[in-house]
């Protein structure tokens, strides 16, 4: 499919206003315009159209973007000294889905600095003597685990980990980001996340987490950060992973999620917005794109056909946004062509072009033998439907839909803390991905 090689021109592919012209219409068609402009040149509007192999991902400009943080941060970063472990988690996977091997004197800073921002009481604050919050020990985790080596499994105390997370469990099943802070849907993804990782799911973690969630679903079908308030991308790949985890997504309306979830690609821009009558965002094509397949699995199970996910959304249009719009020419990825890069968006992009070139799917063969969180280890990639827009070297390494790091270092986690069961599952997901 895609959305550089319509015969139509794109403008008849843009938000129509109905007449009833208020700020958002405007700015809507304000982007369409920014964005058909990166666009023609590749378009058949344009009198030689650029083929569209020929768009490059510029990987190694994206490499010295993100390397360059090591040394130099910009005087705005300031505004996130509390969200350490965020920039550590963004740097560090960006890289690792870029095929950069992450250098030993990078990974030894990390591992410092997640010493140094543990808490005592359990869990990982924004900064040195900060209070454990849900995100940043989120962030954390899949940190640690990204840099994958026993030095960095064994920093975090998992029995101290496991208290914390138990202190913001509420009684109705959410959980607030952090003890005394505001409840939100994003805390029960990112404590499933944070304890799956690390073999503490108890069922006292669980009890009600599910039900919870399920009330965050709205009218629209997405899921909001809490009961009763607008269904938002974010919070809706929070809530949808946490139930993964939980293995409770059927506790959805599939239906109602399903239109929701598709109906967030703007036809005209190809990426992701992350509300209702909002703007396209490159973020989102994690946010957003991560939902499918996880979703696909859902359709699986609810009987659809496996070819059912490749109507839910258009993976080439996606990909067109991201290389066309959302690179900067100097390293980094963006929100827009009207924004500047920075190491969120840089990550999160890279996020969902990676999912849309690696169709993960969902071993339902081996469900029997991977209860738990162990069942994160049987998503493979389906080679046979790959896609990679423009040259070939713009595929990125594969990353979990559920997990957010790469698949090999979520194997490599699981092998620490799980040990044999984990050992045999995986073995056994090798055998079938040779047998298929």
């Amino acid at each position: 499919m895609g959305v550089l090689n319509r015969e139509e021109d794109l403008q008849s592919y843009g938000y129509n206003d109905d007449g009833m012209v208020t700020d958002s219409s405007e700015l809507q068609l304000e982007t369409e315009e920014c964005i058909r402009r990166v666009f023609f040149p590749y378009t058949q509007e344009s009198p030689m159209p650029l083929p569209i192999a020929s768009l490059d991902l510029r990987k190694l400009r994206h490499v010295k973007y993100v390397l360059g943080a090591l040394d130099n941060l910009a005087s705005h970063w300031t505004a996130l000294d509390a969200s350490k472990p965020w920039l550590c988690y963004w740097i560090l996977h960006a890289l690792d889905l870029l095929g950069y091997k992450i250098p030993e004197r990078l990974a030894v800073r990390a591992i410092s600095t997640m010493q140094h921002i543990q808490s005592p009481t359990g869990g990982f604050g924004g900064g040195p003597g900060q209070d454990a919050h849900l995100a940043t020990t989120y962030a954390a985790v899949n940190t640690l685990a990204i840099i994958g080596t026993k030095e960095a499994y064994d920093v975090i105390n998992r029995e101290t980990l496991a208290d914390f997370l138990m202190s913001v469990k509420q009684k109705d099943g959410s959980f607030t980001m952090t003890v005394g802070g505001e409840v939100d849907v994003r805390g029960s993804y990112c404590a499933m996340s944070a304890a799956t990782i690390t073999n503490i799911v108890t069922p006292e973690l669980t009890t009600n987490a599910a039900e919870f969630i399920a009330r965050c679903q709205t009218y629209e079908g997405g899921i909001g950060g809490f009961p009763g308030v607008e269904a938002h991308a974010g919070y809706t790949f929070c809530g949808l992973a946490a139930l993964e985890l939980l293995g409770r997504t059927d506790i959805l309306n599939l239906d109602t999620f399903t239109r929701w979830s598709s109906s967030r690609q703007m036809s005209m821009e190809g990426g992701f917005q992350g509300r209702t009558n909002k703007l396209v965002d490159g973020c989102y094509a994690f946010w957003t794109g991560g939902i499918f397949p996880i979703l696909g699995k859902m359709l699986e199970t609810a009987g659809q056909d496996t070819e059912a996910l490749d109507f839910v959304y258009d993976r080439d249009g996606l990909q067109e946004y991201l290389l066309v719009a959302c690179q900067s020419k100097t390293g980094g990825l963006r929100d827009k062509p009207s924004k500047p890069v920075d190491y969120y968006h840089t990550c999160y992009c890279l996020s969902g072009l990676s999912l849309s070139q690696h169709q993960m799917s969902f071993r339902h063969e081996l469900k029997d033998i991977a209860p738990g969180g162990l069942s994160s280890l049987l998503w493979s990639e389906n080679y046979d439907k790959r896609r990679v827009i423009g040259s070939p070297s713009n595929a990125l390494e594969t990353t979990h839909p559920v997990l957010n790091i790469r698949t090999d270092k979520v194997r490599k986690a699981f092998l620490h803390y799980y040990g044999k069961s984990a050992e045999d599952i995986i073995e056994e997901v090798d055998i079938e991905i040779i047998r298929s």
